[in-house]
């Protein structure tokens, strides 16, 4: 269901938040404008206003709807993927490809350095969360270190961004599934290359 048709001058803030993810999965952060967002709900442009202060407002709400929800999405993609470490973890990097495919709210968005002087201490805390996961995951695999466990999680998320963007930019011709399954390949073979 599209922001506009679920926004029925009811709460308009949870309505800006969805239309935002609606506005950065068609756009991405750098075209991204509380105007446009105000548009597709078709309200006016000074509305969004009433709830948020100003753009970097509103992205940090959607920041931390986007960390809050990624984190389940790991979350629950690493427990369908059974009790294997790595399998684990390589879950991830399919689970970020589907959820920012489909929504537009990647780390890009989620870790926004202008967000960073936008006192939001949920948001804060959803970041950490979903980085206390996948550093968890990271680490279960048997790393020997903390710079291993760090060093192994941004290979992964480098992974998972990089078939995330290729995917954006048209590079592939192929379903979103499909790409996020070879995520998960990419990402395990990083771990089987690491033991």
């Amino acid at each position: 269901m599209s922001a506009k048709r679920a926004y029925h001058h009811g709460d308009l803030r949870a309505a800006l938040i969805a239309a935002s993810f609606e506005q950065l999965a068609e756009c991405g952060l750098q075209r991204f404008s509380v105007a446009a967002v105000a548009r597709r709900l078709g309200v006016s442009s000074a509305a969004p206003y009433r709830h948020f202060p100003d753009r970097d407002h509103l992205l940090a709400a959607v920041s931390a709807a986007a960390a809050r929800d990624l984190g389940a999405a790991i979350v629950s993609a690493a427990e369908a993927a059974g009790t294997d470490p790595a399998d684990r973890l390589a879950a991830a990097a399919g689970a970020y490809v589907r959820y920012v495919t489909r929504t537009g709210a990647g780390l890009p968005v989620i870790y926004a350095p202008e967000l960073a002087r936008v006192p939001d201490e949920g948001r804060r805390e959803h970041t950490r969360a979903l980085m206390t996961t996948m550093l968890d995951l990271s680490g279960a695999t048997g790393t020997s270190t903390y710079h291993d466990t760090v060093l192994l999680l941004e290979a992964t998320i480098a992974v998972a961004h990089g078939y995330t963007s290729m995917l954006a930019e048209g590079f592939f011709a192929r379903r979103v599934d499909d790409i996020a399954d070879r995520a998960v390949e990419a990402a395990r073979s990083l771990n089987v290359r690491r033991t």
